[in-house]
């Protein structure tokens, strides 16, 4: 089983070597990302751009692109185009966000020409290695479904359970994180949470452990939840926390990362390949780290 992101890091450099396309590459966190993910052996790139921009940028801040391959095109919806075409032409394995709009991104992804789009609910998992908690912990979904319904965080689940079997958690434990531990009646995440954990007692979501509803306290500590006298096997064990909505998602990940010092990798899931998609202001090491994921979920 991984624990951190470190040990991810180093799976993914112990595996296959896949091909990663870069849309809209023109970004210096990003190529610089890219570039040692390749020095590591963990991927082979693509970078699709405007190549005046990528090399200019190359350039001023001394990255070397002799070992990856380049296609220009300027214009960005066609550069996503260009992109998602070389995995659906299999000549790369899986994507990554560079200087583009998420949403135009998914345009491309989902054009019914690119071949990608599944059955699946396509949900973002973010994983954080925070200090002061005992192992990695992930959490869905802060980047993709604005205001997911009862179908929509069963598909979120599976996503998510997916990924960190993925990782070697063969039973992920999964937190529906509320405002309370008790089900509300005018609180419909709370009512929501209660219904996927009968779900999951009774096999119809499977492959991990839900209890909930729980608030966030009683999720990560087993102090908390022995205080409120809560028997869980999931409080102070989570794996995965799922939030109600996007704004949640949004808040509680971003505070992991600026007040926790959480490390952070991030994909989007359930298409038929991983996409690598973090914020354009997380760090370096994040996006290595979601390269890495990505090159593992391949």
């Amino acid at each position: 089983m991984i624990k951190n992101l470190e040990e991810l890091l180093e799976a993914a450099r112990n595996g296959k070597k896949k091909t990663i396309s870069v849309a809209v590459a023109q970004d210096s966190v990003v190529l610089e990302s890219v570039i040692k993910a390749v020095e590591f052996d963990i991927v082979e790139a693509i970078l699709v751009g405007d190549e005046k921009a990528i090399r200019s940028i190359a350039e001023k801040e001394g990255i070397n692109l002799s070992e990856v391959r380049i296609i220009n095109e300027p214009d960005i919806n066609n550069a996503a185009a260009w992109a998602v075409h070389l995995v659906t032409a299999g000549q790369a394995d899986y994507l990554m966000k560079g200087l583009i709009g998420t949403a135009s991104l998914l345009k491309a992804v989902l054009n019914k020409e690119a071949e990608l789009r599944t059955n699946n609910l396509l949900s973002h998992v973010m994983i954080y290695d925070v200090p002061t908690y005992h192992k990695l912990l992930f959490l869905t979904d802060g980047g993709m479904v604005p205001y997911p319904e009862l179908k929509d965080k069963i598909g979120i689940i599976n996503n998510s359970v997916s990924v960190a079997k993925s990782l070697g958690i063969d039973t992920p434990k999964v937190a529906p994180i509320c405002a309370v531990e008790v089900v509300n009646p005018s609180m419909q995440a709370t009512i929501d949470a209660s219904t996927l954990s009968t779900m999951n007692r009774r096999g119809q979501i499977k492959g991990c452990i839900i209890d909930g509803p729980l608030a966030l306290d009683n999720a990560i500590s087993k102090e908390a939840a022995k205080h409120k006298g809560i028997v869980s096997e999931v409080a102070g064990e989570a794996d995965i926390l799922l939030v109600p909505n996007i704004e949640s998602g949004n808040f509680l990940g971003k505070s992991l990362t600026y007040f926790a010092k959480a490390e952070s990798a991030g994909v989007i899931i359930g298409a038929k390949c991983p996409i690598v998609l973090v914020s354009r202001a997380d760090s370096f090491k994040s996006k290595l780290y979601s390269i890495a994921l990505g090159s593992i979920l391949c």
